[in-house]
C-alpha cells in the first residue's frame, strides 16, 4: 500500500507522505518552457502528451509520493461549452452562460470534450514513474464552479450578484452536480486513485447558505466518490467552521489552508489532515524552511497527516527550496519509532 493511503486507509500515524499543491507548474523551467510555446492553457490542459509529461515532471525532480494530473478546474465550464480564456495579469475569463443550454447538455458531449484529459490520465497511469505512487485527480467544488460560470471570472476580481435568485442557483448546482460527478467516474476509470474537490471560494458563503450552496452539494460528490471505492480530499479554502465541514460533509481527508492554527483544528478533527504550511515559507531560506516545516511534522506527529501546502506553490518559488523541503519531510520519517 502507498504511503498516501495508508495515511487515508489505515489512519497511519508514523508517515508523512507528502506532495504538493500545483506542484506542476510555473515554478518549474521545463514547464515554463513548454508553457512559452503553447500560450492557450485549455488547449495545453487537453494535449495528452504534454498533459503527460507536465505531470510528470515533478517527480522526476523530487521524491514525492503522488502525482496530480495537469489539469484545471476550469475544464468542467469548458466541457459544458462555455468558453473559457486565461488573460494575462487577470486570470480566468469565461464566455456568457445560456442556462438553459447547460441543463439540456448531453452527458456523451461532455464526456466527449474532455476525453483527452481521460486518455491523458491513462498515459500518466502507464508511465513506470507512477509505480507505487498515487495519481490524484480532480474538480472543482460545485459552488466554486458555479461561482466562475456565472460570474464570469475570479471573484477576487469582481463578484457578481449572482445570488438573486436563490432557487436558480440551487437548481443550477444540481445540475453541474451531474456533471461533475461524471468528470470524478472518469478520472477515476481512468487510472486516478485519489480524487481532490477544490472548494478554492468556500469562504464566500455566508452560514445561512453553507448546507445549500457547500455542505449539501460537495457531500453528495464525496459519497459518489467513496462509493467507487476512492478516497475522496477536500479543499474548502477559507470556510468558517472545518469541524462543521467534516462531520456533515464527511471526506476521507481534509486538507487545510494557512490560516488555520493546526494546534487548535487537531483537537476536535479525528480524520486525516493535509496541508497547511504557507507556500510564501518556501520564499524564505532554508533555515526558516526547516523550522516552520518541522513544526508541522512535530504537531502532527501522533496524527495521520499528509505534508502538503495551505495553497499552491507560487510562481516565484526556487526549485531548490522545494527539493528542501521534501528532504525534510523524508528525513523525518526515516526518525526511529517512539516506545
Amino acid at each position: 500500500m502507498s504511503p498516501l493511503k495508508k495515511v487515508i486507509r489505515k489512519k497511519d500515524k508514523l508517515i508523512k507522505p507528502i506532495w504538493l499543491m500545483r506542484q506542476a507548474g510555473r515554478y518549474l523551467p521545463e514547464f515554463r518552457n513548454i508553457r512559452e510555446k503553447n500560450p492557450n492553457f485549455i488547449e495545453l490542459c487537453l494535449d495528452e502528451k504534454k498533459v503527460k509529461e507536465i505531470t510528470l515532471q515533478p517527480l522526476k525532480r523530487y521524491n514525492l509520493d503522488a502525482a496530480i494530473i495537469f489539469s484545471d478546474i476550469l475544464i468542467v465550464p469548458y466541457g459544458l461549452g462555455q468558453s473559457v480564456n486565461f488573460v494575462k495579469n487577470f486570470g480566468p475569463k469565461l464566455g456568457l452562460l445560456d442556462l438553459k443550454e447547460v441543463k439540456n447538455y448531453s452527458f456523451r458531449s461532455f464526456r466527449k470534450k474532455l476525453e483527452p484529459v481521460y486518455k491523458s490520465i491513462k498515459f500518466v497511469r502507464e508511465d513506470k514513474i507512477i509505480k507505487g505512487k498515487d495519481l490524484i485527480g480532480f474538480i472543482g467544488g460545485p459552488w466554486t464552479t458555479l461561482v466562475y460560470m456565472l460570474n464570469q471570472c475570479s471573484p477576487k476580481n469582481k463578484l457578481k450578484k449572482i445570488l438573486s435568485d436563490k432557487n436558480l442557483v440551487i437548481d443550477m448546482m444540481k445540475c453541474i452536480n451531474n456533471f461533475l460527478e461524471i468528470h470524478i467516474k472518469n478520472q477515476i476509470k481512468s487510472g486516478a486513485n485519489v480524487i481532490q474537490i477544490f472548494d478554492s471560494w468556500a469562504g464566500l458563503v455566508k452560514e445561512k447558505n453553507l448546507e445549500n450552496f457547500i455542505y449539501g452539494p460537495t457531500k453528495r460528490l464525496v459519497k459518489f466518490t467513496q462509493s467507487l471505492n476512492t478516497p475522496c480530499i477536500c479543499f474548502p479554502r477559507n470556510i468558517r467552521n472545518y469541524d462543521e465541514y467534516v462531520k456533515l460533509v464527511k471526506p476521507d481527508v481534509i486538507s487545510i489552508d494557512y490560516n488555520i492554527d493546526p494546534k487548535k483544528i487537531i483537537k476536535n478533527i479525528k480524520i486525516p489532515i493535509q496541508g497547511g504550511m504557507n507556500p510564501s515559507v518556501l520564499l524564505t531560506d532554508k533555515k526558516n524552511l526547516e523550522k516552520v516545516t518541522n513544526n508541522y511534522l512535530n504537531i502532527f506527529e501522533n496524527f495521520p497527516y499528509i505534508f502538503n501546502l495551505g495553497h499552491g506553490v507560487l510562481p516565484q518559488t526556487d526549485p531548490n527550496m522545494v527539493e528542501h523541503l521534501i528532504k525534510i519531510v523524508k528525513k523525518f520519517n526515516e526518525r526511529s519509532p517512539k516506545n
